[in-house]
């Protein structure tokens, strides 16, 4: 079965930055990763967010705290175990 990711697009850096401090504080795990490119070219950095559970209370943190957010961008994990593996 294929893993769902989540990622929260930014119009801009500070807010991305900003919601991870806020998210960390709260324990809602998170980690800052590239934004993929078929969500958007715009900021370079997303916050990554590998439970669905988790999305209501990112929401409502975002809300909360007047932060801008483009979208929640939801994909399947495109990962691929082999890469970097030379042998």
């Amino acid at each position: 079965m294929a893993e769902i990711e989540y990622y929260v697009i930014f119009p801009n850096v500070e807010n991305g930055m900003k919601l991870n401090e806020l998210l960390k504080a709260a324990k809602i795990p998170a980690t800052i990763a590239p934004t993929p490119r078929e969500a958007t070219k715009c900021c370079g950095i997303s916050l990554l967010i590998k439970n669905k559970d988790y999305i209501p209370a990112v929401k409502k943190c975002v809300e909360d705290n007047n932060i801008e957010i483009l979208d929640i961008f939801e994909t399947v994990n495109k990962k691929d175990p082999m890469r970097n593996k030379f042998c």
